[in-house]
């Protein structure tokens, strides 16, 4: 029998208060426009989904974990396909389905992010729904391989626990929506940490100017990486004023490995899967715009949609797309540069502290001393 934590406002499992800022809100400055939600799903047709696994066991087993859902196209992408690309930082990770994307060009159903030691749980699950909701092909199979990513929630979720089920794939997926998206201790980035801190699923957006008109670009990360020390915030060395505090709640040896980082890139730009590809690249810069460095165990693996073409990849044979030139595409490697870099900091603002597996705790960045170490760098928007 289980033995169900509540999830009570005072207990340090807390999810996420309603409430939370975001990045912005503590007065932290980020270059570049965002859209009118600052997420993925500034992107015309985007949903995303969370289901959130927070359980604790009689056996002594924890669950501190969940699944994330973006769907390119909302529920219509179980029959149409968009443009994709994916490029990978360092390979110490897990990201099913991209051998097919690379070889076809396209991205066929959502893109799923969990924890390490459920990646085979949510593919398989994945499967099943497409197979009971899509349309057979012309070969009369509804074929998939679907597009799950990972990262290791170890350190507050027990792995071996394997305590994600079907139930929470198809509540991702079913549940996705547009608007503004839920962040910090959600979903895939329910167990996770980053820069020593307690983590999780961020997103943002940036609208960028192009010769063919305005574009947006959404970027959402699930963040489990980097040593505190390397952390910086809108160009301040914040991860050197804030120390490490509880050195033993972070689990021997991941103290010398860091990793790893799942990012997700959507744009309605009419972009072509190798300008997709090279789109996924920037997310890198991103990364190192908040002090990564993609360590030997970590999984810095990307993937970059475009939502762009709906009714030219539902026509079938002798098609016609449209495509940004690239002479052109620079503004959208910004977008994702900058896109990446704040989700990663609104993934730690939202973030709150969490005890797990064991009885490891995790701290969440203090706002507070956040502020004050920008503050003492003059990267304070608003601070006198």
């Amino acid at each position: 029998m289980r033995n169900f934590l509540l999830l009570i406002c005072w207990l340090p499992i807390a999810v996420i208060a309603d409430d939370a800022p975001r990045a912005r809100d503590l007065g932290i400055p980020f270059d570049g426009t965002p859209g009118p939600l600052n997420a993925i799903t500034d992107v015309s047709g985007v949903t995303v989904g969370h289901s959130t696994v927070i359980e604790d066991y009689e056996n002594g087993s924890a669950a501190r974990t969940g699944v994330t859902a973006i769907l390119p196209r909302g529920k219509e992408s179980i029959m149409l396909p968009v443009f994709g690309g994916t490029a990978v930082l360092n390979g110490a990770g897990e990201m099913t389905g991209t051998i097919w994307v690379e070889a076809s060009g396209f991205l066929e159903g959502p893109v799923m992010i969990t924890t390490t030691q459920s990646v085979g749980m949510v593919f398989e699950e994945t499967i099943k729904w497409r197979v009971n909701h899509a349309d057979r092909d012309v070969t009369g199979y509804a074929w998939s391989d679907p597009v799950v990513a990972e990262t290791w929630g170890g350190r507050l979720n027990d792995e071996d626990g394997f305590h994600v089920r079907p139930e929470h794939v198809v509540e991702a997926i079913e549940t996705a929506k547009s608007g503004p998206v839920a962040e910090g201790n959600v979903g895939g980035g329910t167990g996770m940490v980053c820069y020593q801190f307690k983590c999780g699923i961020g997103t943002a957006s940036r609208v960028v100017a192009t010769v063919d008109g305005e574009f947006t670009v959404g970027v959402l990360v699930q963040a489990n990486y980097g040593w505190r020390d390397i952390l910086q915030i809108a160009g301040a060395p914040v991860g050197r004023e804030i120390p490490v505090a509880k050195v033993a709640d972070i689990r021997p040896p991941m103290d010398d490995e860091m990793g790893s980082i799942i990012v997700v890139i959507a744009t309605d730009a009419p972009l072509l899967p190798h300008q997709l590809k090279r789109v996924a690249t920037r997310a890198g810069l991103g990364i190192a715009r908040v002090g990564g460095m993609a360590s030997n165990g970590s999984g810095d693996i990307f993937i970059a949609f475009s939502t762009a073409n709906p009714q030219e990849l539902r026509a079938g044979t002798n098609l016609s797309v449209r495509m940004l030139g690239n002479e052109h595409v620079t503004p959208v490697f910004s977008g994702a540069v900058l896109a990446t870099e704040e989700a990663i900091v609104n993934a730690l603002v939202a973030a709150r502290t969490m005890t797990g597996f064991e009885g490891r705790t995790i701290e969440a960045i203090d706002h507070e001393a956040l502020r004050s170490a920008l503050r003492k760098y003059n990267r304070l928007q608003g601070s006198e």
